[in-house]
């Protein structure tokens, strides 16, 4: 063995030594949730009580907006109900209408013969998103670009309290996925390519989401998604049921093959080995498991040709019984459907292979009656539904769902803080921070204050719906004035000016002459979510690149920033801009931009992502052999 060898030996084992001296010196400061298995002697009381139906019915999840009668809860003996993305209350998307409909479907669920109380779940993603007036934070891409878990762990806090104020306990965040390929529409779900940085801020989601205890008023469940390895797939052809895709349509643009066939990434097929797994993949589900997550959401990818939610390898032998899950499984939005045309042995199988909940928007009454079918035929075993059963309510106890001094509806005490300034003033620390300053050429940031003139230019900069991006009071969110409260990038900077200093807009540049500087919003400039968001092409488009052109010979100094969900192809306008600016999806508190751009706030935000040159590059992450991207993983300047 030669010296050198010898010396990196002794580094990297002191190095090593200190990496695990720090992490245990964090974790003697947090406190970790209790096991839910010490839940299981008062679960297996309610499970004795139980009959096949009432036991079946807490393993379904209908979509409370696609229920055809409300009362089926009761006649189904449901457990849990879902409002997807756009299933607004038919009273309105009011804090007081999200209240009411919770506190509807309690009472239902509490009339039945048990009393089981509903979990209802939500995807509150960046905030209480589906809700208007809530605090929306930046999209995962920009709070993996802070690394700051303790900002992380309060915006989970925040966000379990605005859930609360709706009575809502349950939410499928945080999204754990590992990125490896920024073509996918959920890119912008995930905090970083490398799984240090999505385990680090996944295990801070969950203990803010979920607090030291799920009982706690003020705490919600979690659900680590989309295990396993959703951001690793190669695309495959997009089908209805039985195939690759749910049977709902995403549109968009999406990717097509060499064949001119439509293909996506969001349920496509990792083919890899299973040391690339564990190596990438599965460190960010240990580390929320070890933070004592409740729920866990199988993807609708596969894994070399297995579905997710079919392969009892990964999700009993592997999460359950290796790593020690205590929590219970939730499939993704009718992802029972993709396993088999034939739905009765889609659910066998998933059910088998360790589905404890089947999310079925639509088709839950259908799913009860199959599944008592499988059961009575000796397909699905009786144990198998026990199991299942005794791990949802050993969650619901956890949660305080049984506890007999406390009242199961909506507390509306909670409201008066509902989107309120002290929120929203982590949510601009979270914006400031997110912020990744790529180019600064000539120091032309910050930008003064007192300039006589700042031109700001281009759709993105007063657009609050393209700043929230996806999951936005809507499944896809939407362009334009979709939430109440908040503040556009627009507003924030005139905020933040002297009272002498003119700030004027146009979307498409014009009018710039005379100006100071002009700062330019550029980027996606429509949301998007899921499979509507693969792409082909992350160039910005021409418009974009002529307006930025336009204004550079003007002689004005541009500033360009950009709104997006992952990273672009920018080299168009790199030679125009005097400074480049990644702001991902900042969410509702746009004077968190402002903040950076006029200095009260120096950039310290750090790529999560590499930064490619061309789509040729695609996919690209830090340690590829051939790397040699246009900014590396972990770059950002500062003033």
């Amino acid at each position: 063995m030669s010296k050198a060898i010898v010396r990196n030996t002794i580094f990297e084992s002191v190095i090593c030594l200190s990496v695990i001296l720090v992490y245990c010196t964090i974790l003697q400061g947090q406190t970790k949730q209790k096991s839910f298995l010490t839940y299981d002697t008062k679960a297996k009381e309610i499970l004795e009580k139980m009959t096949l139906e009432e036991k079946i019915g807490q393993m379904v999840q209908p979509d409370y907006a696609s229920m055809r009668d409300k009362n089926d809860i009761q006649k189904y003996f449901v457990g849990s109900v879902l409002m997807g993305g756009g299933s607004d209350p038919r009273a309105g998307n009011s804090l007081e209408a999200w209240t009411d409909l919770y506190d509807n479907a309690q009472r239902l669920a509490m009339g039945t013969r048990l009393g089981i109380p509903l979990i209802f779940g939500i995807d509150a993603v960046h905030g209480h998103s589906n809700i208007e007036g809530a605090v929306i934070f930046p999209h995962n891409i920009g709070l993996g670009c802070t690394g700051d878990s303790d900002l992380v762990e309060e915006i989970g806090k925040i966000t379990a309290y605005e859930m609360k104020a709706t009575g809502i306990q349950w939410t499928f965040a945080p999204c754990v996925t590992v990125v490896r390929d920024e073509r996918w529409g959920r890119t912008y779900e995930g905090f970083s390519e490398e799984p240090k940085i999505s385990s680090l801020l996944g295990a801070a989601s969950v203990r803010g989401l979920q607090g030291d205890n799920l009982s706690n008023p003020l705490s919600v469940a979690a659900c680590a998604k989309h295990y396993i390895a959703d951001g690793g797939t190669t695309a495959v052809e997009r089908q209805g049921r039985g195939g690759g895709m749910p049977a709902f349509n995403f549109g968009g643009e999406g990717l097509t093959n060499t064949r001119g066939v439509r293909v996506s990434l969001n349920a496509g097929n990792c083919e890899f080995d299973e040391a690339t797994l564990r190596a990438i993949h599965l460190p960010p589900y240990k580390d929320a498991v070890d933070a004592g997550v409740a729920t866990i959401m199988p993807s609708y990818s596969s894994w070399n040709g297995v579905k997710c939610s079919a392969s009892k390898f990964l999700l009993t032998d592997l999460l359950k019984d290796e790593l020690g899950f205590e929590g219970f499984l939730i499939s993704d939005y009718s992802a029972i459907d993709q396993i088999n045309r034939n739905f009765k042995e889609g659910i066998a199988t998933s059910i088998n292979a360790g589905m404890d909940m089947a999310m079925e928007p639509s088709r839950y009454a259908e799913f009860c009656t199959l599944l008592k079918e499988l059961v009575d035929e000796g397909t699905v075993p009786m144990s198998r539904i026990d199991d299942a059963v005794t791990r949802i309510l050993r969650v619901k106890i956890a949660m305080g769902l049984f506890d007999e001094n406390r009242s199961q509806l909506a507390d509306r005490n909670l409201h008066d803080k509902f989107g309120c300034d002290e929120h929203r003033q982590v949510a601009r620390k979270a914006v400031r921070e997110s912020l990744v300053l790529l180019q600064n050429n000539n120091k032309v940031l910050p930008i003064a204050k007192n300039a006589k003139r700042i031109h700001v230019a281009g759709v993105n900069g007063d657009n609050i719906g393209n700043q929230c991006g996806g999951w936005t009071v809507q499944w896809q969110g939407a362009s334009g004035n979709v939430t109440t409260g908040g503040t556009t990038i627009l507003q924030a900077i005139k905020n933040s000016v002297s009272s002498e200093t003119q700030v004027t807009y146009s979307s498409d540049g014009s009018d710039v002459e005379g100006a100071d500087v002009a700062i330019v919003f550029i980027g996606e400039e429509r949301p998007y979510a899921e499979g509507s968001g693969d792409t082909g092409d992350l160039s910005l488009n021409a418009q974009q690149v002529e307006m930025v052109s336009k204004i550079k010979n003007s002689g004005v100094p541009v500033v360009a920033v950009i709104i997006s969900g992952r990273p672009m192809i920018i080299g168009d306008i790199l030679e125009k801009a005097d400074a480049i600016v990644a702001a991902w999806y900042p969410g509702t508190e746009g004077q968190g931009v402002a903040d950076v751009l006029l200095g009260d706030y120096k950039p310290t935000g750090k790529l999560s992502f590499t930064w490619p040159k061309s789509m040729d590059q695609l996919p690209i992450n830090v340690g590829d052999a051939d790397y040699e991207p246009l900014y590396k993983y972990g770059f950002g300047l500062s003033y």
